[in-house]
């Protein structure tokens, strides 16, 4: 689905699947270091990144998560956001491009509550980020 969804009870059905993708820039890493205050040289400083495990640095974990929640504010309009649950699998560096993927798995008995799955992929479709997002529909 390549436009906004603005779900309601009838329509948010298990199986629906909403994607954003953005492609991490130097700058995005610099202006999340500096909104944040996680100014952790594996981020900021390539010389001190070459002597890591990941050899270059790497793009925060919660700027790659925060695309998860521009899906949700955007494409899923009308949702709110109840709670995020994250495993970290694989590095993002500069210039990947990562694409949020959230899909409906399951419905809340009697209430507008939703489980989606929420997967972070870059441009070679490995998953960097796994996880499961509670939303509610804001009526």
């Amino acid at each position: 689905m390549d436009k906004n969804y603005y779900p309601n009870s009838k329509t948010m059905q298990l199986g629906t699947s909403v994607s954003f993708s953005k492609t991490i820039r130097q700058i995005d890493i610099a202006s999340f270091a500096k909104i944040s205050g996680d100014n952790n040289p594996l981020h900021l400083n390539e010389d001190y990144a070459k002597t890591t495990r990941f050899k270059k640095p790497i793009a925060h974990g919660m700027l790659t998560a925060s695309f998860i929640s521009a899906l949700i504010g955007t494409k899923f309009a009308r949702l709110i956001y109840l709670s995020q649950n994250l495993k970290f699998i694989k590095p993002v560096y500069i210039g990947d491009t990562i694409t949020a993927t959230a899909t409906v798995i399951a419905k809340k008995e009697g209430k507008e509550i939703f489980t989606l799955q929420t997967i972070c992929t870059n441009q070679n479709n490995i998953i960097v980020i796994d996880g499961t997002a509670v939303v509610m529909i804001d009526s």
